[in-house]
């Protein structure tokens, strides 16, 4: 998982040998949850599963949101447990702003605090910048609440991928040994019968959007009373 350009679907291929296909515009091209084929890895069998991002350019949050959890409920119906979540993020991006925040937040609801312990944190592209630019900016991603430290103190890794497949491997060890463990997403629409919108990522997204919408309306309050202020003015010059 992971914002549209952070590199998943080229992660996979990479290390899988698959051929999903991989976005080179500005539009996000994993518009859809895509399997790769499966391939070995000391001698374990993996299978990796490519998301789409929150940021979709052509889908909105709420919809990427279904897919996933449609097909993560689906999975589980059908007793498949994920080993790991890989969630990888652009060390180059200038700072994490309000939509990769809000979109880590998603995830981790999404995850569990219980399933934590088989997240791995992947920092890739490092080499779009500097060594002491890229070192400054994960340890602030490693120390700060509104990032990954939460995340990291409940057993999550953070790893880094130099676009290797050696990399790649060596990330994947740290997962494919696992325990497999349900996501609560899944505890949730199937165990407990929640509609997506009752579970904790769903909230969470909700939670957004209602600030969102409570924000533009307050902007919307201010442009409007400039708006007559200005029209106030030339009526009076105009009269005047």
């Amino acid at each position: 998982m992971g914002a549209t350009g952070s590199g998943k679907t080229t992660f996979i291929n990479k290390v899988s040998g698959s051929t999903l296909r991989i976005g080179r515009g500005l539009q996000s091209c994993t518009s859809v949850v895509q399997v790769a084929q499966p391939f070995e890895l000391d001698r374990f069998s993996v299978t990796l599963i490519d998301t789409p991002g929150f940021d979709d350019t052509t889908k909105s949050d709420t919809d990427i949101l279904r897919m996933i959890a449609a097909f993560l409920a689906t999975a589980y119906e059908n007793g498949k447990k994920l080993a790991g979540v890989i969630y990888i993020h652009r060390i180059s991006d200038f700072r994490m702003g309000g939509i990769s925040t809000r979109n880590f937040k998603m995830f981790r609801q999404l995850c569990g605090d219980s399933t934590l312990k088989n997240v791995v944190l992947v920092t890739n592209m490092w080499g779009e910048v500097s060594k002491e630019v890229g070192e400054a900016r994960e340890a602030e991603l490693a120390r700060e609440d509104i990032f990954f430290k939460p995340v990291i103190e409940k057993g999550a890794r953070l790893l880094r991928h130099d676009n290797t497949v050696e990399s790649a491997q060596e990330i994947l060890r740290f997962i494919i040994g696992n325990q497999p463990r349900s996501l609560r997403i899944q505890r949730e629409l199937v165990d407990e019968k929640k509609n997506i919108s009752q579970t904790a990522a769903g909230a969470e997204l909700n939670r957004d959007l209602l600030q969102q919408a409570e924000k533009h309306r307050l902007e919307m309050i201010v442009l409007q009373d400039e708006m007559r202020g200005l029209f106030s003015n030339v009526f009076k010059r105009d009269n005047f």
